[in-house]
């Protein structure tokens, strides 16, 4: 099981976004649906009264990545510091990515050749989530078809080496790659960061980087982690681990220090969820209890 999963705010817009990126990878599929409560008396909130009986969330995959769409509201806007890397095997495959990728969108680095890679790009599709278009390099590691990476930008520049650590203390099966890039010292923003690293975390791949202080972006809860827990240790667990900003704690989310959002969440939160009055009860609750999820409706 995928035990941490992307999750993408929408305004209003997540039925449309999940057509586009069905249209966009030819491999995708579409596991679950979930909507809101119709009325307040079912817990749903006063700001969320034009999205009564709506979808709510999709649960998605690309290439058997899973992700989650959450139908919402303006609140929350991405930027590229979570994206996305989707490594192609032809520059075929890359060009026609790019092209549906990129309409509407904007373009963040060209697609062409790099001293790391011979062919790459980097765009924000027009709902504003960032993609890096990598081509596979047959000498090199075996790679995941997609690789969420996070970049240290702005304050947090020089972070990523410590968020490495951190997050590979938190998670208790992980692995860090032995081979760092650092930049070179003719950058001096930059010198002695790092351009890319990959570590593990449940055996699944992520990339860290220093972005520099010249992006004008930095970590959105647009785009959240959700954790998938076993039990209500897990739960704790994380959440005691994770959460650093006690104003952000809200229906299991939080936030760490770093500004990454997570949502610390059961396994089977989907099939809680939909039990009577649990969306009511979640709405109440920072850390998910999960008994408090499953208590019979008074």
């Amino acid at each position: 099981m995928q035990r941490i999963v992307p999750n993408f705010w929408f305004d209003h817009q997540a039925e449309e976004a999940i057509e586009f990126y069905c249209s966009v990878f030819k491999d995708n599929k579409i596991n679950a649906t979930l909507h809101y409560p119709k009325t307040k008396e079912e817990g749903l909130a006063d700001f969320q009264k034009d999205l009564a009986g709506k979808v709510l969330t999709i649960d998605f995959e690309i290439s058997g990545y899973k992700f989650v769409a959450i139908n919402a509201d303006t609140t929350f806007k991405p930027t590229p510091s979570i994206s996305f890397f989707y490594t192609c095997d032809t520059k075929v495959e890359m060009d026609e990515l790019w092209e549906k990728l990129s309409a509407g969108g904007q373009t963040l680095m060209e697609l062409e050749e790099y001293p790391f890679s011979k062919y790459y790009g980097w765009v924000q599709d027009k709902f504003g989530y960032s993609w890096q278009l990598i081509l596979n390099n047959p000498e090199g590691e075996k790679r995941p078809k997609i690789v969420p990476s996070l970049m240290f930008t702005k304050e947090r520049n020089g972070q990523a080496e410590d968020a490495m650590k951190f997050y590979t203390s938190v998670f208790k099966e992980y692995e860090i790659s032995k081979n760092h890039n650092y930049y070179p010292s003719d950058m001096p923003d930059r010198t002695g960061k790092i351009s890319y690293a990959d570590i593990r975390l449940f055996n699944q791949w992520f990339a860290v980087m220093d972005g520099g202080i010249d992006h004008d972006f930095n970590f959105s809860p647009a785009l959240s982690l959700m954790v998938k827990c076993k039990d209500q240790d897990e739960i704790d667990y994380y959440w005691e681990k994770l959460s650093a900003n006690p104003n952000f704690e809200q229906c299991g989310w939080l936030e760490d220090k770093y500004g990454v959002s997570w949502q610390i969440v059961p396994e089977n939160i989907d099939e809680l969820i939909r039990l009577p009055g649990a969306y009511k009860r979640m709405m109440t609750m920072k850390k998910l209890d999960i008994a408090g999820l499953q208590e019979a409706d008074k």
